[in-house]
């Protein structure tokens, strides 16, 4: 039998998955996509969750309380997102170690009732434990959607157009700033953070934003897009996802994939190569979708959405590079 660390987060996944199954006929979808889809008769539910561990997704070094409360939900809503619907309810769960004061946790759901507050969500419940060391923090989402507004991953066809929202690679060299932030203050406690140039990749690792403001854009615009997900783990892990899940291929074009400044100044001064950056790098909580050639007209008003590739016809997918070469999407994700 193989070692968890050999069999990865999805590996893991698939294996849950294969040894599940629904028995009520109301679970449209289970395990597999952004969200699980209820059957409720007029509509769907959407029900998505997310944890996040002290020392494995955060660094309380540098994350504050309340910026990781708002980021606890707007990954939650994120998911709700990727599924093309409007996020209603959460409940939040936490655990947490005699080290925090109760100015901490007021600090921590302050952040939760901003980032409820910015996406029109209700805190509904959840639950309070101890923890032996730090700080564990568990969203669940529901959210609804109309049958016919319903986007799974797997709906791409061939000559779709692929598609992704905002710019990519910032938060993975946010936490490159951070980290090295971190190093130099163990080193010296009496250094200033040098952040002030930095905050634009900082803001993005620490204070994510769900990208709801494109599903209303969409809806104004009558377009649904054929399938769609969230990036979390990575543009090239997410173009892996779509494929599986669609039995497509994708061709992705480096040179149109929007890119902020900052983040190619910044890989360069830590001397990272921006393709690892902005194809491997994760927590971007942008949305990757395909639409129809059709509604292509219909999106190009859409300011913040750049078409970055297509559905090809090969089954296989490719990355091109500015210079021409073609080289094959590998990705081993968040691990």
């Amino acid at each position: 039998m193989k070692k968890l660390e050999e069999l990865g987060e999805f590996g893991l996944i698939d294996r849950i998955k294969s040894q599940t199954s629904l028995k009520n006929t109301t679970s449209f979808v289970g395990i597999g996509d952004d969200a699980a889809v209820i059957d409720q008769g007029s509509h769907y539910s959407l029900l998505s969750t997310d944890l996040m561990v002290e020392g494995v997704h955060f660094d309380l070094a540098y994350h504050p309380l309340k910026h990781l409360g708002y980021k606890a939900v707007a990954v939650n809503v994120s998911d709700i997102a990727a599924m093309n619907g409007i996020p209603k309810q959460i409940t939040v769960s936490i655990a947490i170690s005699n080290r925090f004061g109760l100015a901490a946790v007021d600090e921590l759901y302050e952040g939760i009732h901003l980032g409820c507050e910015a996406y029109n969500v209700d805190l509904v419940g959840g639950d309070t434990t101890a923890s032996r060391a730090g700080i564990v923090i568990s969203v669940s989402v529901l959210g609804e959607v109309t049958k016919d507004k319903l986007v799974l991953r797997s709906g791409s066809r061939e000559n779709d157009i692929l598609c992704v929202t905002g710019d990519l690679g910032a938060a993975y060299m946010g936490v490159q700033v951070l980290e090295r932030e971190k190093q130099e203050f163990l080193a010296n406690p009496n250094m200033q953070p040098q952040l002030e140039n930095k905050s634009y990749l900082v803001g993005k690792q620490l204070k994510p934003d769900a990208r709801m403001d494109i599903i209303h854009e969409l809806a104004e615009k009558g377009v649904v897009p054929t399938s769609m997900m969230d990036i979390s783990d990575g543009l090239a892990s997410e173009i892996l996802h779509l494929s599986k899940a669609s039995g497509n291929g994708f061709t992705v074009f480096f040179d149109n994939i929007p890119i902020e400044n900052l983040t190619l100044e910044t890989s360069t001064e830590f001397n990272i190569n921006p393709v690892v950056a902005v194809v491997n790098g994760g927590e971007d909580y942008e949305l990757l979708m395909t639409i129809k050639q059709e509604d292509y007209e219909n999106i190009k008003g859409i300011l913040d959405l750049t078409p970055i590739g297509f559905v090809n016809n090969e089954k296989m997918n490719w990355l091109v590079l500015n210079s021409g070469e073609k080289t094959e999407i590998k990705a081993p994700g968040w691990k």
